[in-house]
């Protein structure tokens, strides 16, 4: 058992405590035959990810720390809705009941520390179930409790530099929270907490927290910090670097026993991605330079609370056990927290219809036109307005793909998708009942309505805005102990700094012109995922010498014509994609502004994540291509 020292107080002041952490070696990992490194896992990429994960990972991953990723945007508007009728709730149950609490036993035999963000908007009710759990089952566990990103409390304060959505103002806002980073969470740590839980956070600071605090990294430690940041990443999202959602899931073996990702990191934050024995799933360069791309936007400038990173110059190798990355740097932070605030903007209900026979494309959207249209009559009658906003489409009839749809008259079978948003409950209740008189008084073929008649819920909207680190009053609190965290430090640069033009297109001359055509997928793997009412598509050629010739193909301007149809009506598409470069692993990511109908909750779409936008993107034409069977 060896002993690491880690400092106080968001890695820079305070005393030293020694803390007992597990090491592991290998051998071939790193430049020192015996090179010591640290063993992080994930069980969890989401709020509702499978249970198995946990317990996989605590009895072979040979772990010293495991983290629970559990928030999402959508999430936080669940949970806000939650804890408005129960001010107890607000955090995400599964961690203590399901994830962790029947494995409690066996963390503290093996002495592994866990991370989570599991509390939510509400991080302290969720420790205090935890320490009942562990009570129960008669076991002493330190917990630590992050604070101070909710900002409802100030939220007065907030509003008062903030423009945007007239509807975002201090009266509306259900949720107010700042992205924090891995500093209090190191310092949990150094406090002894077994369990650290926070609020909402960086994802990737769940696995940087416990880097920086057996590692001894200090906060300007930019180029290491860039490497832990990179190695949470990878890792946050559960089984997708493992196989999950892969370009080639026809080559991913056992779905039904994936493996969860371990990152093994060591001092100079070179990184090791492997998963524990046994387990199905698949680890290769492919699956993790597509991971590599989610959910990012420019590349060279990665913000994220502790530092900025560059991932442009990432290399990432096949190894034995995994793929392992080097070549992260790092930035200095900037001086603003990211804050997400929800708000309520009025109420949605979305009904799913099944429609059979020829036609079913024209018969499912005359129907929904036809239910959207009698509504509209009896709202005119009682007096109320017309909706705010409709969609409607055909699942099976390609709708999703615009202008590239197949053509014909469509499948023999789909399912009608009507979405539909108004600012009074009782005009949904009223569009709720009306859907099920289509069965007798319209198309043919209208088999039945998915879940029964749709309820209205809340609409949440969610807007993105920048607060000044110093406006946060960060708290760490374990078990008695109690402190603060100091997130703006002599180094934080303003936002701005970061506000690099665009890449210019790059055209590389001199390339041979083929005479072959090919999709997309045959030369390139893809991977989408959603910011708000943005989505990032990320493009890694199968091969070096494909890049080339996929920089000059997909330009911005392509992708913009390809994606024209998801952006908002009569804008210029090509106001919204932007293109960056990732040549060290031959990559493009592009980012599509304002493409998910507002994204999370507030769309009104069957992909409101922008999921499929890298599938539909595999089908891009690329001409004039090189003979790919050559290299």
């Amino acid at each position: 058992m060896a002993y690491l020292g880690r400092l106080v107080s968001g890695c820079r002041r305070g005393k030293l405590q020694l803390i007992p952490a597990t090491t592991h070696y290998r051998r071939n990992f790193g430049s020192e035959k015996d090179h010591k490194t640290v063993r992080v896992g994930c069980a969890s990429g989401f709020w509702g990810d499978t249970p198995t994960a946990a317990p996989q990972l605590i009895q072979h991953g040979q772990l010293d720390y495991l983290m629970f990723d559990y928030l999402s945007e959508i999430t936080m508007s669940l949970l806000t809705a939650a804890r408005a009728k129960k001010p107890e709730l607000g955090y995400a149950p599964d961690f203590v009941l399901f994830a962790l609490g029947p494995y409690l036993n066996d963390i503290k035999r093996k002495g592994i520390r866990v991370v989570s963000n599991a509390g939510g908007i509400n991080p302290d009710s969720c420790a205090a179930a935890l320490r009942q759990a562990a009570n129960k089952a008669g076991i002493e566990l330190k917990v630590g409790v992050v604070t101070g990103d909710d900002l409802m409390p100030q939220r007065e304060e907030v509003f008062k530099a903030v423009s945007g959505d007239p509807q975002l103002h201090s009266k509306s806002v259900q949720s107010l929270n700042a992205y924090l980073g891995a500093g209090p969470i190191a310092q949990a740590l150094a406090q002894g907490a077994d369990v650290v839980v926070t609020g909402r956070c960086a994802d990737s600071s769940m696995a940087l927290g416990p880097l920086m605090h057996s590692f001894e990294w200090d906060a300007n430690d930019y180029d290491r910090l860039a490497a832990g940041s990179l190695a949470g990443h990878l890792i946050e999202c559960g089984a997708q670097v493992t196989g999950g959602i892969f370009t080639d899931w026809h080559k991913v073996p056992d779905w039904h026993k994936i493996g969860f990702p371990i990152a093994e990191v060591d001092q100079s934050g070179r990184t090791l991605i492997t998963k524990p024995p046994g387990t199905g799933g698949l680890i290769s360069t492919g699956t993790v330079s597509e991971q590599l791309l989610y959910e990012i936007g420019d590349p060279r400038a990665y913000i994220l609370p502790d530092v900025v990173c560059d991932f442009t110059g990432v290399q990432v190798t096949e190894a034995d056990g995994g793929v392992v990355l080097s070549g992260a740097k790092g930035k200095p932070p900037t001086d603003s927290y990211k804050v997400t605030a929800t708000y309520l903007a009025g109420f949605k209900a979305t009904a799913v219809c099944c429609v059979g026979g020829r036609r079913s494309r024209d018969k499912g959207r005359r129907t929904a036109e036809a239910i959207l249209n009698r509504c509209r009559g009896i709202y005119k009658t009682l007096g109320l307005p017309d909706f705010l906003r409709t969609h409607v489409q055909v699942l099976g009839a390609e709708d999703t793909y615009g202008a590239y749809a197949s053509p014909g008259d469509g499948p023999r079978e789909g399912v009608v998708w009507m979405s539909v948003h108004h600012q009074d409950k009782r005009a949904l209740d009223l569009f709720a009942r009306e859907i099920a008189a289509a069965g007798t008084g319209m198309a043919p073929g209208l088999t039945a309505i998915v879940g029964g008649r749709p309820k209205p819920s809340p609409l949440l909207k969610m807007q993105s805005l920048l607060v000044k680190k110093d406006q946060c009053q960060v708290t760490i609190s374990t078990e008695g102990e109690t402190g603060n965290f100091i997130g703006l430090t002599p180094d934080c640069v303003p936002s701005s700094t970061y506000d690099f033009p665009d890449q210019p297109i790059s055209q590389i001359s001199g390339l041979q012109a083929g005479c072959n055509s090919y999709r997309l997928e045959d030369v390139a793997y893809t991977r989408s995922g959603d910011k708000g009412d943005s989505c990032n598509v990320g493009v890694v050629a199968r091969h070096p010498s494909h890049y080339p010739h996929l920089c000059n193909a997909l330009t911005s301007q392509a992708v913009a014509q390809y994606f024209a149809h998801v952006f908002p009506p009569g804008a210029d598409p090509s106001e919204y994609v932007k293109r960056y470069e990732v040549p060290g692993i031959y990559g493009l990511n592009f980012t599509l502004e304002q493409s998910l109908g507002g994204g999370g909750v507030a769309s009104l779409r069957s992909d409101p994540q922008g999921k499929a936008y890298a599938q539909m993107l595999l089908d891009f034409e690329l001409k004039d291509f090189p003979d790919i069977k050559a290299v």
